[in-house]
Protein backbone atom coordinates (compact mmCIF):
# COMPACT_ATOMS: atom_id res chain seq x y z
CA UNK A 1 0.00 0.00 0.00
CA UNK A 2 1.11 3.56 -0.70
CA UNK A 3 2.24 5.64 2.28
CA UNK A 4 1.87 9.43 2.21
CA UNK A 5 3.72 12.11 4.12
CA UNK A 6 1.14 14.83 3.51
CA UNK A 7 -0.39 17.25 1.05
CA UNK A 8 2.07 18.98 -1.29
CA UNK A 9 0.17 21.39 -3.53
CA UNK A 10 -3.06 22.12 -5.35
CA UNK A 11 -3.12 22.90 -9.07
CA UNK A 12 -5.90 25.07 -10.50
CA UNK A 13 -6.62 25.83 -14.12
CA UNK A 14 -7.17 29.53 -14.83
CA UNK A 15 -8.18 31.61 -17.81
CA UNK A 16 -5.29 34.06 -17.49
CA UNK A 17 -2.19 32.82 -15.66
CA UNK A 18 -0.59 36.24 -15.20
CA UNK A 19 -3.79 37.79 -13.83
CA UNK A 20 -4.33 34.85 -11.49
CA UNK A 21 -0.68 34.92 -10.38
CA UNK A 22 -0.97 38.57 -9.31
CA UNK A 23 -4.39 38.06 -7.72
CA UNK A 24 -3.49 35.06 -5.55
CA UNK A 25 -0.19 36.63 -4.49
CA UNK A 26 -1.75 39.99 -3.65
CA UNK A 27 -4.89 38.78 -1.91
CA UNK A 28 -3.51 35.83 0.08
CA UNK A 29 0.06 37.01 0.63
CA UNK A 30 1.61 34.09 -1.28
CA UNK A 31 5.21 34.23 -2.53
CA UNK A 32 5.50 34.23 -6.32
CA UNK A 33 8.13 31.65 -7.29
CA UNK A 34 7.81 32.12 -11.05
CA UNK A 35 6.99 29.02 -13.07
CA UNK A 36 7.58 30.14 -16.62
CA UNK A 37 5.21 30.84 -19.48
CA UNK A 38 1.69 29.48 -19.03
CA UNK A 39 2.37 28.37 -15.45
CA UNK A 40 2.66 30.08 -12.08
CA UNK A 41 3.78 28.59 -8.76
CA UNK A 42 3.19 30.28 -5.41
CA UNK A 43 4.21 29.43 -1.85
CA UNK A 44 3.03 30.12 1.68
CA UNK A 45 6.38 29.75 3.40
CA UNK A 46 9.65 28.11 2.34
CA UNK A 47 8.18 25.10 0.52
CA UNK A 48 8.87 24.94 -3.24
CA UNK A 49 5.22 25.87 -3.81
CA UNK A 50 1.74 25.07 -2.50
CA UNK A 51 -0.37 26.47 -5.35
CA UNK A 52 0.16 25.85 -9.06
CA UNK A 53 -1.78 27.76 -11.73
CA UNK A 54 -1.93 26.56 -15.33
CA UNK A 55 -3.88 27.71 -18.36
CA UNK A 56 -7.24 26.10 -19.06
CA UNK A 57 -10.93 26.24 -18.32
CA UNK A 58 -11.16 27.55 -14.75
CA UNK A 59 -11.34 24.84 -12.12
CA UNK A 60 -9.39 22.10 -10.34
CA UNK A 61 -6.61 20.27 -12.19
CA UNK A 62 -5.07 18.10 -9.47
CA UNK A 63 -4.15 17.77 -5.82
CA UNK A 64 -0.61 16.58 -5.12
CA UNK A 65 0.46 14.45 -2.18
CA UNK A 66 4.04 13.82 -1.09
CA UNK A 67 5.08 10.22 -0.58
CA UNK A 68 6.55 9.07 2.73
CA UNK A 69 10.30 8.49 2.99
CA UNK A 70 9.82 4.71 2.95
CA UNK A 71 7.65 4.81 -0.20
CA UNK A 72 9.72 5.69 -3.31
CA UNK A 73 8.05 6.45 -6.62
CA UNK A 74 8.73 3.02 -8.12
CA UNK A 75 7.12 1.32 -5.11
CA UNK A 76 4.11 3.63 -5.38
CA UNK A 77 3.82 2.83 -9.10
CA UNK A 78 3.94 -0.90 -8.37
CA UNK A 79 1.24 -0.49 -5.72
CA UNK A 80 -1.00 1.34 -8.18
CA UNK A 81 -0.51 -1.40 -10.79
CA UNK A 82 -1.43 -4.03 -8.22
CA UNK A 83 -4.58 -2.07 -7.39
CA UNK A 84 -5.34 -1.80 -11.14
CA UNK A 85 -5.23 1.99 -11.02
CA UNK A 86 -3.99 3.68 -14.18
CA UNK A 87 -1.11 6.11 -13.61
CA UNK A 88 1.41 7.91 -15.79
CA UNK A 89 4.96 8.83 -14.78
CA UNK A 90 5.58 12.40 -15.94
CA UNK A 91 8.26 14.89 -14.88
CA UNK A 92 9.29 12.79 -11.89
CA UNK A 93 5.79 12.31 -10.48
CA UNK A 94 2.88 9.90 -10.79
CA UNK A 95 -0.36 11.25 -12.28
CA UNK A 96 -3.69 9.47 -11.76
CA UNK A 97 -7.36 10.13 -11.02
CA UNK A 98 -9.70 9.09 -8.22
CA UNK A 99 -13.03 7.32 -8.95
CA UNK A 100 -14.79 10.63 -9.66
CA UNK A 101 -12.10 11.94 -11.97
CA UNK A 102 -10.39 14.36 -9.59
CA UNK A 103 -6.74 14.60 -10.63
CA UNK A 104 -4.06 13.38 -8.22
CA UNK A 105 -0.30 13.74 -8.40
CA UNK A 106 2.09 11.74 -6.21
CA UNK A 107 5.46 13.44 -5.76
CA UNK A 108 8.58 11.88 -4.20
CA UNK A 109 9.65 12.46 -0.61
CA UNK A 110 11.57 15.71 -0.19
CA UNK A 111 14.34 16.25 2.37
CA UNK A 112 13.91 19.37 4.51
CA UNK A 113 15.84 21.23 7.13
CA UNK A 114 14.99 19.55 10.45
CA UNK A 115 14.32 22.82 12.30
CA UNK A 116 10.89 24.22 13.13
CA UNK A 117 9.76 26.84 10.61
CA UNK A 118 10.47 29.91 12.74
CA UNK A 119 14.07 28.74 13.31
CA UNK A 120 14.91 28.43 9.61
CA UNK A 121 16.74 31.34 7.99
CA UNK A 122 14.96 33.00 5.08
CA UNK A 123 15.25 36.11 2.94
CA UNK A 124 11.83 35.81 1.30
CA UNK A 125 9.20 34.82 3.88
CA UNK A 126 6.49 37.48 3.84
CA UNK A 127 4.62 38.90 6.84
CA UNK A 128 0.95 38.02 6.82
CA UNK A 129 1.18 34.93 4.62
CA UNK A 130 -0.57 31.73 5.77
CA UNK A 131 1.66 29.06 7.29
CA UNK A 132 0.94 26.24 4.86
CA UNK A 133 -1.55 24.44 2.68
CA UNK A 134 -3.36 22.08 5.03
CA UNK A 135 -6.14 20.16 3.28
CA UNK A 136 -8.71 19.96 0.49
CA UNK A 137 -12.43 19.23 0.36
CA UNK A 138 -14.46 17.79 -2.53
CA UNK A 139 -18.19 17.43 -3.11
CA UNK A 140 -18.82 13.83 -4.08
CA UNK A 141 -21.40 11.83 -5.99
CA UNK A 142 -19.61 8.54 -5.15
CA UNK A 143 -18.76 8.97 -1.50
CA UNK A 144 -18.01 5.38 -0.53
CA UNK A 145 -16.05 4.71 -3.73
CA UNK A 146 -13.92 7.73 -2.87
CA UNK A 147 -13.38 6.60 0.71
CA UNK A 148 -12.37 3.12 -0.47
CA UNK A 149 -9.89 4.60 -2.98
CA UNK A 150 -8.22 7.00 -0.57
CA UNK A 151 -7.92 4.42 2.20
CA UNK A 152 -7.12 1.20 0.31
CA UNK A 153 -5.05 2.72 -2.53
CA UNK A 154 -3.45 5.86 -1.06
CA UNK A 155 -3.25 4.65 2.54
CA UNK A 156 -5.23 7.43 4.23
CA UNK A 157 -7.18 6.70 7.41
CA UNK A 158 -10.72 7.73 8.26
CA UNK A 159 -10.81 10.27 11.06
CA UNK A 160 -14.55 10.83 11.38
CA UNK A 161 -17.86 10.41 9.61
CA UNK A 162 -21.03 12.49 9.52
CA UNK A 163 -23.53 9.74 8.77
CA UNK A 164 -23.83 9.44 4.99
CA UNK A 165 -23.06 13.15 4.49
CA UNK A 166 -19.29 13.29 4.81
CA UNK A 167 -16.02 11.54 5.59
CA UNK A 168 -12.77 13.13 6.83
CA UNK A 169 -9.43 11.43 6.07
CA UNK A 170 -5.93 11.88 7.51
CA UNK A 171 -2.31 10.90 6.94
CA UNK A 172 -0.75 12.45 10.07
CA UNK A 173 -1.88 13.81 13.43
CA UNK A 174 -3.88 16.59 11.72
CA UNK A 175 -7.56 15.68 11.87
CA UNK A 176 -7.83 15.65 8.08
CA UNK A 177 -5.89 16.22 4.89
CA UNK A 178 -8.97 15.59 2.74
CA UNK A 179 -12.74 15.59 3.22
CA UNK A 180 -15.43 14.20 0.94
CA UNK A 181 -19.00 15.50 1.20
CA UNK A 182 -21.79 13.39 -0.26
CA UNK A 183 -23.77 15.99 -2.19
CA UNK A 184 -24.69 14.08 -5.34
CA UNK A 185 -22.32 16.13 -7.51
CA UNK A 186 -18.58 16.01 -8.17
CA UNK A 187 -16.91 19.38 -7.60
CA UNK A 188 -13.70 20.57 -5.99
CA UNK A 189 -14.99 22.63 -3.07
CA UNK A 190 -12.02 24.21 -1.31
CA UNK A 191 -8.33 24.33 -0.53
CA UNK A 192 -7.42 25.32 3.00
CA UNK A 193 -4.61 27.51 4.34
CA UNK A 194 -3.46 27.14 7.95
CA UNK A 195 -3.19 30.47 9.80
CA UNK A 196 -1.26 30.98 13.02
CA UNK A 197 -4.36 31.94 15.00
CA UNK A 198 -7.68 33.72 14.73
CA UNK A 199 -5.88 37.08 14.88
CA UNK A 200 -4.00 36.35 11.67
CA UNK A 201 -7.23 35.05 10.15
CA UNK A 202 -8.87 38.39 11.00
CA UNK A 203 -6.04 40.34 9.36
CA UNK A 204 -6.21 38.21 6.21
CA UNK A 205 -10.00 38.54 6.01
CA UNK A 206 -9.72 42.33 6.34
CA UNK A 207 -7.25 42.41 3.45
CA UNK A 208 -9.29 40.05 1.30
CA UNK A 209 -12.49 42.04 1.94
CA UNK A 210 -10.79 45.21 0.71
CA UNK A 211 -10.20 43.37 -2.58
CA UNK A 212 -13.93 42.69 -2.94
CA UNK A 213 -14.05 39.15 -1.55
CA UNK A 214 -16.69 37.89 0.84
CA UNK A 215 -17.30 34.93 3.12
CA UNK A 216 -19.61 32.17 1.97
CA UNK A 217 -19.66 30.97 5.58
CA UNK A 218 -17.91 31.71 8.85
CA UNK A 219 -16.09 32.26 11.00
CA UNK A 220 -17.36 28.94 12.30
CA UNK A 221 -16.09 26.55 14.95
CA UNK A 222 -16.39 23.02 13.61
CA UNK A 223 -17.25 20.13 15.88
CA UNK A 224 -15.80 17.70 13.32
CA UNK A 225 -12.11 18.65 13.11
CA UNK A 226 -12.35 21.26 15.84
CA UNK A 227 -10.93 24.04 13.68
CA UNK A 228 -12.02 27.65 13.44
CA UNK A 229 -12.75 28.21 9.75
CA UNK A 230 -13.71 31.00 7.34
CA UNK A 231 -14.62 30.27 3.72
CA UNK A 232 -13.77 32.86 1.06
CA UNK A 233 -15.60 32.60 -2.27
CA UNK A 234 -13.26 32.48 -5.29
CA UNK A 235 -15.58 33.16 -8.21
CA UNK A 236 -12.86 32.98 -10.87
CA UNK A 237 -11.81 29.36 -10.16
CA UNK A 238 -15.24 28.19 -8.88
CA UNK A 239 -14.02 27.15 -5.45
CA UNK A 240 -13.52 28.42 -1.91
CA UNK A 241 -10.40 29.12 0.11
CA UNK A 242 -10.71 28.10 3.74
CA UNK A 243 -8.61 30.01 6.27
CA UNK A 244 -8.39 27.94 9.44
CA UNK A 245 -6.59 27.51 12.74
CA UNK A 246 -6.71 25.23 15.78
CA UNK A 247 -7.18 21.91 13.96
CA UNK A 248 -7.76 18.91 16.24
CA UNK A 249 -4.67 16.70 16.62
CA UNK A 250 -5.36 12.97 16.74
CA UNK A 251 -3.52 10.21 18.58
CA UNK A 252 -2.07 7.28 16.66
CA UNK A 253 -4.76 4.96 18.05
CA UNK A 254 -7.66 7.32 17.27
CA UNK A 255 -10.92 5.50 16.54
CA UNK A 256 -13.17 7.12 13.91
CA UNK A 257 -16.28 8.76 15.34
CA UNK A 258 -19.71 8.94 13.70
CA UNK A 259 -20.97 12.44 14.44
CA UNK A 260 -24.68 13.25 14.65
CA UNK A 261 -26.01 15.36 11.79
CA UNK A 262 -26.75 18.47 13.83
CA UNK A 263 -25.51 22.04 14.13
CA UNK A 264 -22.84 21.25 16.72
CA UNK A 265 -21.06 18.91 14.31
CA UNK A 266 -20.76 21.75 11.79
CA UNK A 267 -20.61 24.92 13.88
CA UNK A 268 -20.67 25.04 17.68
CA UNK A 269 -20.82 28.85 17.47
CA UNK A 270 -24.00 29.21 15.48
CA UNK A 271 -25.48 28.94 11.99
CA UNK A 272 -25.19 26.13 9.51
CA UNK A 273 -23.84 27.20 6.11
CA UNK A 274 -26.25 28.78 3.64
CA UNK A 275 -27.31 26.51 0.80
CA UNK A 276 -25.29 28.66 -1.62
CA UNK A 277 -22.15 27.38 0.11
CA UNK A 278 -22.52 24.04 -1.71
CA UNK A 279 -23.14 25.57 -5.13
CA UNK A 280 -21.04 27.36 -7.74
CA UNK A 281 -23.63 28.56 -10.27
CA UNK A 282 -24.32 32.25 -10.97
CA UNK A 283 -27.48 32.37 -8.84
CA UNK A 284 -25.68 30.94 -5.80
CA UNK A 285 -22.88 33.50 -6.17
CA UNK A 286 -25.38 36.38 -6.47
CA UNK A 287 -27.52 35.22 -3.51
CA UNK A 288 -24.41 34.82 -1.38
CA UNK A 289 -22.81 38.13 -2.37
CA UNK A 290 -26.03 40.04 -1.63
CA UNK A 291 -26.91 37.97 1.50
CA UNK A 292 -30.32 37.21 0.03
CA UNK A 293 -30.79 34.00 2.00
CA UNK A 294 -30.19 36.00 5.19
CA UNK A 295 -32.89 38.44 4.01
CA UNK A 296 -35.36 35.60 3.69
CA UNK A 297 -35.25 35.30 -0.11
CA UNK A 298 -35.02 31.57 -0.96
CA UNK A 299 -32.22 30.45 -3.23
CA UNK A 300 -33.77 29.29 -6.53
CA UNK A 301 -33.14 25.70 -7.66
CA UNK A 302 -29.99 25.18 -9.65
CA UNK A 303 -30.47 25.12 -13.39
CA UNK A 304 -29.61 21.76 -15.04
CA UNK A 305 -26.12 21.75 -16.57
Amino acid sequence: MISLRGIDHVCLTVGDVEEARRRWSREFGLIDRGGGRGRAVLACEDEPYCLELVEGEAGHHHTAFELARACPLDAAAASLREAEVDAVMLDGALHLSDPEGFGIELVPYREREPWVAHARRSCEVRPGAPRRLGHVNCLSSRLEDGVSFYTSVLGMRVSDRLGSEGVWLRVSTDHHVMALMGKGVSHFHHLAFDTVDIGQMRDMLDRIARHGRWLGWGPARHGVGGNVASYVRIVEEACFVELYCDMEQLAADHEPRDWPDDRFSSNTWGPLPPRSYFRFDAAAVEWERESREMLGIPLPPEEPA
